[in-house]
């Protein structure tokens, strides 16, 4: 039996431009010809259209699918094997991805709703990047720190965060004039602010742990948009998330022995 373009495009499912994209890829050419010359596919070319079809389904790139029909040394079982390992971690992806999904629509539902002007008012300059919540909200979570500080921000009135960007502000401006003035990042006074940005955390969000708080530092050399929601791009100096990174790695090990030795490498210049 031989089949025209046509009726393999309408039973396999397939546009007839695919059919054409398959035989000058080389992937997939009719083996006959009518007497006009049309193409016409065999049961052997329905056997490999069905298997470029499955390998499609499972996500390979057509210069894959290409390299595993042509060579001999190609293992299509490694492959499947390497797609199935990437298909089930995109799965769990897309699961912590909709648990995230959910918890924001639960804080829409039931969090504090502000105008803009409102918004304005309690939080200034600082904003809360989206990209950034989600990344954070998949990177911890599993961290039991993690859904406590949802749930506290969660449970926020309005009043609470007036009254809790109040203290970040007063906090930046001391945070600023400290550095300004050329203290050193492990003295007294930077080290004490970096405790009271620990006490901060604990306060409105949950219990922060030295480890965890330099943790949390350490994303503030490696994403501005952690260092943002801290200082505003528009208060920031050259140098100053290094700086606040190396302060709290100093009260970190103030706290752990006694000392200020810290891996300052982990905070940049």
């Amino acid at each position: 039996m031989s089949y025209s373009v046509g009726q393999v495009s309408a039973f396999a499912g397939v546009t007839v431009r695919t059919l054409h994209h398959y035989d000058k890829a080389g992937l997939l050419s009719p083996s006959d010809r009518s007497p006009a010359g049309y193409r016409l596919y065999s049961e052997a070319d329905l056997v490999r259209l069905q298997q470029i079809l499955f390998y499609r389904e499972l996500g390979f790139p057509l210069d894959e699918i290409t390299a595993i029909f042509k060579d001999p040394q190609v293992n299509p079982l490694e492959r499947l094997r390497a797609r199935q390992r990437q298909l089930h971690e995109e799965i769990a992806r897309l699961r912590r991805l909709a648990e995230v999904a959910e918890r924001a629509i639960e804080v829409q539902m039931t969090g504090v709703t502000l105008t803009p002007q409102e918004r304005f008012e309690v939080f200034g300059e600082v904003t809360f990047d989206l990209s950034y919540a989600t990344e954070a909200e998949m990177k911890w979570a599993r961290s039991e720190g993690q859904r406590a500080a949802m749930a506290r921000a969660d449970a926020h009135t309005k009043e609470d965060w007036r009254r809790l960007m109040s203290e970040a502000t007063a906090w930046r401006a001391e945070l600023l004039a400290v550095y300004d003035e050329g203290e050193p990042s492990d003295g007294e006074r930077a080290m004490d602010l970096a405790e009271e940005h620990r006490l901060h955390i604990a306060r409105w969000f949950t219990s922060c742990p030295p480890d965890m708080h330099r943790r949390i530092a350490d994303d503030f050399v490696t994403d501005p948009r952690a260092f943002a929601l801290v200082v505003p791009p528009s208060q920031q100096r050259p140098g100053l998330a290094a700086y606040a990174c190396r302060a709290v790695h100093a009260n970190a090990a103030r706290h752990a022995d006694g000392g200020t030795d810290f891996e300052e490498d982990r905070c940049g210049s």
